[in-house]
C-alpha cells in the first residue's frame, strides 16, 4: 500500500510541475480581442471556459501541493 501511495504522491507531483506553469502562462498567450482564437480550444466558445478548463486544474494542483507539503512540514 505504501508503495503505491507514493507512486501516485510521485505522479500527482510530475503532473502538477505540468499543470502549474501552464496555468501561469494561459492568460498570457490568448487573444482576448479576437474570439475566433479561443473558440475551437477546450472549453470554447466562450473566454470563460477556455480559462477554466486550461487552469483550474494548475490552480487546484498548486493548493494541493502546497497542503501536502505544509502537512510534510508539520509532522517534522
Amino acid at each position: 500500500m505504501k508503495i503505491l501511495k507514493k507512486t501516485l504522491l510521485v505522479l500527482g507531483y510530475i503532473l502538477g510541475t505540468y499543470l502549474i506553469p501552464r496555468a501561469a502562462v494561459e492568460p498570457f498567450i490568448i487573444d482576448y480581442h479576437d474570439p475566433e482564437s479561443y473558440k475551437e480550444l477546450w472549453g470554447g466558445p466562450t473566454l470563460m471556459g477556455v480559462l477554466a478548463v486550461h487552469m483550474l486544474p494548475g490552480i487546484i494542483s498548486l493548493a494541493l501541493i502546497a497542503w501536502h507539503q505544509r502537512k510534510i512540514r508539520s509532522q517534522i
